[in-house]
């Protein structure tokens, strides 16, 4: 019987599985066994079990409502399950760390990312996953099928294209959307960042990092942590330090290196790592142990590709005072989890039309209340499955969406 790894992005998407696995190795037979017939069902609010509830449910009692709704639009967001509606959606053209396989390869993961939902906030969602990659097409299907849902969770959809998508969706739409892979792992990130910070008893703003990665996770880290008040952030791609001088950057990277970079450092990752005090990799590519050497002491590696990371904790020890992972058989796991379910939760608690910036900045840092005195250098964040940090998050974006004036 084969077995698979625990670990199951090794890209740089979402970060992270779905918590720390049983005793054991996971067998094939056991993944596919609890995958027959799909993960997700629909379940009734109150049974029917007489005539009398039928004609309540459906026909005539149901016409009554849909007479209601017909004369005042806002009475579907009481009378129907949409304010509480998330679909998640995809093209399937970044799937893990499996790439490209297409809409029907994906379902499984959209339908794991639904039950997610429902487990740890509490709401519906449905896959919903689209046989294009026509960015116009994409939009324009969302803007038609718009009674039929709350929120929107984009997933698993391949940069450059997914930064389009995601600002067209939000302009078109009147209601939260998030591209998962570039924010769930942003809000992880800047939390895990903050508490490794704190454990260290340093300040995160001074500090200089580097982001290996300028895809969807790498933009989206650097733009909170811009936002957060951290000025000295490099991005690393696959050709160097993002920076102006090069003629190769598409438009979003080309923006990056506006932002990013201020002492206008050039070269690689040797040269982006020379005393930096963080290290961030959301990409699939290596970085040799010698480099990690030459960053500042107490330095924090965040190796978050998996199932095998930028660099190996054990040796990433050696050099830095704090290590994560995106797996779940090390301590300090960035997982995603941690920050989605609530952050849609407290949007669709208050009827927010969009999410902003100050509401995932808002999320982390509810992530990261959730520890109190557990805080340490092996714990700086909760773990995935605990049961306290989606309400926490939720009423923190809540708070700020309030304030805000989006709810």
């Amino acid at each position: 019987m084969s077995t698979v790894s625990e670990a199951d992005r090794p890209g740089g998407g979402e970060a992270g599985n779905q918590g720390a696995a049983g005793p054991g190795p996971i067998t094939e037979q056991e993944i596919f066994s609890s995958h027959e017939g799909g993960k997700l069902s629909v379940e009734i609010t109150a049974p029917l079990d007489s005539q009398r509830a039928l004609s309540i449910a459906y026909t005539p009692g149901v016409a009554q409502v849909s007479r209601a709704i017909a004369a005042d639009e806002t009475l579907a967001a009481r009378y129907t399950w949409t304010s509480r509606l998330v679909v998640v959606v995809s093209d399937g053209s970044a799937v893990l760390g499996l790439g490209d396989i297409g809409p029907k390869a994906s379902l499984p993961v959209m339908e794991g990312k639904a039950a997610l939902f429902k487990s740890f906030a509490g709401l519906n969602s449905i896959p919903l996953v689209l046989d294009t990659k026509d960015p116009d097409e994409i939009v324009e299907t969302l803007v038609r099928l718009r009674p039929s849902f709350g929120a929107v969770n984009l997933e698993d959809i391949s940069a450059p294209r997914c930064f389009e998508i995601e600002q067209r969706v939000i302009e078109a739409l009147d209601c939260p959307v998030m591209h998962d892979d570039q924010h769930g792992t942003a809000i992880v990130v800047l939390a895990a960042l903050t508490g490794a910070a704190r454990a260290l008893g340093r300040e995160l703003a001074p500090m200089r990092i580097v982001i290996a990665g300028a895809g969807a996770a790498g933009v989206a880290c650097a733009n909170i942590l811009l936002a957060a008040g951290i000025n000295d952030v490099i991005v690393v791609d696959s050709k160097g330090i993002v920076e102006p001088g090069r003629s190769d950057l598409n438009g979003v990277k080309q923006d990056l290196a506006a932002r990013t970079n201020p002492t206008g450092r050039r070269g690689g990752v040797a040269e982006a790592l020379d005393g930096a005090d963080v290290f961030l990799g959301v990409s699939a590519g290596k970085v040799p142990e010698p480099l990690i050497a030459t960053m500042a002491p107490n330095s924090i590696v965040f190796a978050l590709s998996n199932p095998d990371p930028e660099i190996h904790p054990e040796i990433a020890r050696k050099y830095a005072a704090v290590v994560a992972t995106g797996r779940s058989d090390y301590p300090n796991q960035i997982n995603n989890v941690l920050a989605f379910p609530g952050v849609f939760k407290g949007a669709l608690d208050t009827g927010a039309r969009r999410i902003t910036e100050k509401m995932k900045i808002a999320a982390a840092e509810a992530i990261l209340s959730v520890l109190g005195d557990e805080l340490s250098a092996e714990k700086i964040v909760p773990s995935p499955l605990d049961p306290r940090v989606a309400p926490a998050v939720a009423e923190a974006v809540a708070r700020v969406a309030k304030e805000e004036g989006v709810a």
